[in-house]
């Protein structure tokens, strides 16, 4: 019995202690990417309150999850997911711009939280301890990837389909660290075909396909980012600047203000190291999740549909919409949040230790 208390209470204070080294790294980081936009705004008269408040909205989605995922540890995400959804259905009053019809940045938005409601609702299955209440929240999981069918592109359906069947597939991953890799893996491949396509490095049929599938003026877009980082690799040509700089921008009606792509966005008005912060915050949720208490599953479900998030990020705008940056966080948060009532990160051994 001694020798029990002594081992939680062991495991208890390196929870603890990998809890206070991913919170301490997720302040730096953010903190450093709020104070970066500050910097090359003020070398360029940019314009960094977007940026700002997308740091502001992940910090306070993820504060919330945690406090929520702590005292709620199913409902919480599952209301995550329904409101995830609620917003997506009702996307065209909720998100700025025009009424007549949903613009394709906000497509992407759409897509996006449907693909972390989809996250959400697959994380409350598995911390869901009766076999009823989970079936019924992998249904909701279920109902959300086919509504995305409907009220999104078709890379959101891909996406939600996929994140459903990581998060059913979770349970037999014994090592969570490789399953977060191939994610951070699967990003990166992403990030630099992307990054390929406005290089124009790509032999030319699959260039051709490749851009037949993404726009030719998003293509162009990508391509005048470049141009921009070019110019000024060190801060890039400031926070907000892009519309006003960028030709192929400046003949869209209306004008385009992003390149669709957070990665080139960064390189264009914040530079190289505008790059490697936007990459640190992502690394540091893999981080997070990878130190988590939480069971493997719910770890791997969260990191999959922050991936599917990263994914839409590399190829639209989808971070410029709060919903959007305030959910990943808000995920992030419920997915390494302890609950108050004590769970198992991996194992039975506890709960029997516990028992007896």
């Amino acid at each position: 019995m001694g020798s029990t208390g002594r081992t939680s209470a062991a495991d208890a204070a390196a929870d603890g202690e990998r809890r206070n080294v991913s919170d301490a790294a997720g302040v730096v980081v953010l903190g450093v990417c709020a104070t970066w936009s500050l910097i090359t705004a003020a070398t360029h008269d940019g314009r960094p309150e977007g940026v700002l408040l997308a740091v502001l909205a992940v910090a306070a989605g993820y504060a919330s999850g945690r406090i929520c995922g702590a005292l709620l540890p199913v409902a919480a995400p599952c209301t995550a997911a329904l409101a995830g959804l609620g917003l997506a259905v009702a996307a065209p009053h909720t998100l700025p711009g025009p009424q007549i019809a949903t613009p394709p940045g906000h497509l992407g938005a759409v897509a996006a939280l449907l693909v972390l409601a989809t996250g959400s609702a697959c994380c409350a299955a598995w911390a869901a301890r009766s076999p009823l209440l989970r079936l019924a929240l992998r249904a909701l999981a279920a109902g959300i990837t086919v509504a995305s069918l409907v009220l999104g592109p078709i890379a959101g359906f891909a996406l939600c389909a996929t994140v459903l069947l990581c998060s059913l597939a979770a349970d037999h991953m014994r090592s969570r660290g490789v399953g977060l890799a191939g994610l951070a893996l699967a990003t990166a491949v992403v990030t630099g075909t992307a990054w390929a396509v406005a290089e124009d490095v790509l032999p030319d049929g699959l260039a051709d396909s490749l851009e037949g599938q993404l726009s030719g003026h998003r293509v162009g877009l990508w391509r005048d980012a470049l141009l921009l980082a070019h110019r000024d690799p060190a801060l890039g040509v400031g926070p907000g600047r892009f519309a006003e700089l960028s030709q192929t921008a400046s003949q869209a009606l209306p004008a385009e203000s992003r390149p669709h792509s957070a990665p080139l966005q960064q390189a264009a008005e914040q530079g190289v190291v505008g790059v490697v912060l936007l990459a640190a915050v992502f690394c540091w949720v893999l981080y997070a999740l990878w130190r988590t208490p939480r069971p493997t599953p719910v770890a791997l479900t969260a990191g999959a549909a922050l991936t599917g998030l990263a994914v839409l990020a590399t190829v639209g705008n989808v971070l410029s919409f709060t919903t959007v940056t305030a959910g990943a966080g808000l995920l992030a948060g419920l997915a390494t949040a302890r609950p108050l009532a004590y769970e198992t990160p991996d194992t039975t051994t506890t709960r029997a230790r516990e028992r007896r």
